[in-house]
């Protein structure tokens, strides 16, 4: 993969819906953006069928930055996804924030010459996104909630499986990989490796500079933040303090110093009141 697209360790990832967005994440130091037409918790307000952004979107986003521009296809969409490759994004996200297109079958992701990331609650989820070509992973959490509850089950759930995986024999695994419905050689290149293959960044609910550090202290590679930015009251300082503290998650003095004077954060959604058709981590399997 070109080296522009290897993401780093203790990267932020931003969702951002127009070039100004995009200039102030890369300003902050964002690692990449995702270009989309709505930030999720706009998508989860607005209702109705949530599909791939316009590609002038991404057109305004990919001329205005230098960093990598990702963008999003609903699950199962192939013509999305070829879309996306034709227009030269640096990433699709094979996505649950959009209406999935397919409620069976996702992209074989290994037939594209770009490439993807998708979203896991657990390590079967990851498995079977890896088997299928995913270059990258990312916790679903909630989106568009502000909530980070759903992330850090993710996380925790993904690691705690990672470690069993890593104390298994052999044919340990084959019988794992059957209860998970996950490719075998998967599972064995996550029992060589000691962790997944590919970087995990967290994901769905990240609002504050503390909530970014709280998911790297529970292993995440990096964080994606959406609506957890540019519907805070003050973006710009907000976007700096979320990847400092990304970047010195176990500095809680800079921690605290970061989160000072910041403004209100966006307004969060309990996940209890959400029934069960409003939650995006649902959708794919």
């Amino acid at each position: 993969m070109n080296e522009k697209l290897q993401m780093p360790y203790a990267g932020v990832i931003m969702d951002v819906i127009n070039a100004e967005q995009a200039k102030i994440a890369q300003e902050a130091g964002a690692v990449a953006v995702m270009a989309l037409e709505r930030v999720p918790s706009d998508i989860r307000k607005a209702g109705g069928v949530a599909r791939m952004a316009n590609p002038s979107i991404m057109e305004e986003v990919m001329g205005a930055v230098t960093i990598p521009v990702m963008a999003k296809a609903r699950i199962g969409h192939i013509v999305e996804a070829r879309v996306l490759e034709a227009m030269g994004v640096d990433y699709i996200d094979e996505s649950e924030v959009l209406t999935p297109a397919d409620d069976e079958f996702h992209l074989l992701k290994r037939e594209y010459s770009v490439p993807f990331v998708c979203g896991c609650r657990d390590l079967g989820e990851a498995a079977r996104r890896l088997g299928e070509g995913t270059a990258m992973l990312r916790t679903k959490g909630e989106p568009g909630t502000g909530n980070i509850v759903e992330a850090v089950r993710h996380m925790r759930k993904v690691n705690a499986q990672v470690r069993n995986i890593v104390a298994m024999t052999p044919e340990e695994l084959m019988t794992e990989a059957k209860i998970l419905g996950a490719p075998y050689e998967i599972l064995v290149a996550i029992k060589e490796r000691g962790r997944l293959p590919v970087m995990n960044y967290a994901a769905g609910g990240v609002a504050t500079p503390a909530d970014a550090a709280l998911m790297m202290a529970l292993g995440a590679d990096g964080v994606f933040v959406g609506s957890g930015i540019f519907k805070s009251e003050n973006p710009e300082k907000f976007a700096k303090a979320i990847v400092q503290a990304t970047k010195n998650f176990e500095d809680y003095a800079l921690i605290a110093a970061l989160s000072k004077d910041l403004g209100e954060p966006m307004k969060g959604i309990e996940i209890s009141t959400l029934a069960a058709t409003e939650r995006m981590q649902e959708r794919g399997w």
